[in-house]
């Protein structure tokens, strides 16, 4: 397959991840086609979709390899891979649509085996965080049955604390350690799944939320990264958003990423999740050094197997089970952390050739 293809080339030409100096894109700036511009352009963007298409087949493996093992909808393994399996496909790349219904429908029937206990105020496993990101994945399939997503959402507007935020109810770091990012997924939930009886409550959840966000301040980069992404679904003026933006900016790493910590070295995942806020809600431009940067830094972090590694910080407390994805007791966070790269630079590939004319590129 055009896969296997480009893996095995890959694996044989390590020279191939060193990216083009951006310092002579910059030099090479024509608008015409054919000029050098162009050429270098291409040959980047070419590495951009190899890099797309050797992750997406170990995405599939990880949400299919959950579901078999796990009744229960993950957000490791189902939430992200699910955006950007859908994302990949919706540009043109090669994806197993039959696994990617399974994973939605198997996301959709978490939620309903817990409808009564969102009814009665519980929640499941997980809490804000778990019903936040299934609903996310939810974004990219139909849902059956309305009144389960109904009964969710009243849940979620019912669960903001006076404070303005949601309370993360989990100790899992990056991805369930933060005040911010889910109080991100609720209001993104809200905001999309919220039906026309629910919208005066949702626009006092937001304004609520809107103070708690302005006077707390992030205390890393996930922090930094969710608060961003919050301030889409309130109203807060540009000027605010543009201190945020340039807060996060501030902590790029003389490599080109993001670590999670200030004493921690970067990392694929939080080095994507900031890009992804800067390009979501930053409006960063492709050309800019900071994008630029950032790019070239998970390039060369992608790992010769297609996915890229991000060492646990989490203490288990649930069984282990393999899923098929790389790394071992890593897997998990490697797992949302290559989604989170594929989604970043599928964003990064919007420009491109379709994959099969990028494979013949030089």
């Amino acid at each position: 397959s055009l896969t296997n293809f480009l893996s095995v080339r890959n694996r044989g030409q390590a020279e191939r991840k060193t990216m083009i100096d951006q310092k002579l894109i910059s030099m090479l700036r024509c608008p015409i086609d054919g000029s050098p511009l162009r050429i270098v352009e291409d040959v980047v963007i070419a590495r951009i979709n190899q890099a797309i298409e050797r992750v997406l087949p170990l995405l599939e493996l990880a949400s299919a390899g959950s579901a078999e093992h796990r009744k229960c909808f993950t957000c490791h393994s189902q939430a992200l891979p699910i955006f950007a399996l859908s994302e990949a496909q919706k540009q043109g790349f090669e994806v197993d649509s039959e696994n990617l219904k399974r994973q939605i429908e198997h996301t959709f029937k978490h939620l309903k085996r817990g409808r009564k206990q969102y009814e009665e105020g519980k929640g499941q496993g997980g809490g804000v965080d778990t019903a936040g990101y299934a609903l996310w994945s939810l974004e990219e399939g139909e849902v059956p049955d309305q009144t389960v997503i109904h009964s969710v959402t009243s849940w979620l507007i019912e669960r903001q604390e006076k404070s303005g935020r949601w309370k993360c109810t989990s100790n899992r770091p990056p991805t369930e350690a933060s005040h911010f990012a889910t109080t991100y997924l609720a209001l993104r939930a809200l905001s999309v799944f919220g039906s026309a009886d629910q919208q005066d409550a949702i626009e006092k959840a937001a304004e609520s939320a809107r103070g708690w966000l302005i006077e707390n301040k992030p205390q890393d980069t996930e922090d930094s990264v969710f608060r961003l992404l919050a301030f889409d679904y309130v109203d807060v003026n540009r000027e605010l958003v543009g201190e945020a933006v340039t807060q996060l900016r501030s902590l790029q790493q003389e490599d080109g990423g993001w670590a999670q910590l200030e004493k921690m070295k970067s990392d694929p995942y939080a080095t994507a999740t900031a890009l992804y806020a800067l390009r979501e809600v930053g409006d960063i431009e492709m050309d800019d050094p900071c994008w630029m940067r950032g790019i070239e830094f998970l390039l060369n972090e992608q790992l010769d197997d297609g996915s890229w590694l991000v060492t646990s910080r989490s203490k288990p407390f649930q069984t282990y089970f393999e899923t098929g994805f790389p790394h071992g007791d890593n897997q998990f966070i490697s797992t949302m952390a290559s989604a989170w790269a594929a989604i970043v630079l599928l964003e990064a590939s919007q420009r491109s050739p379709r994959p099969r004319d990028a494979a013949s590129l030089p």
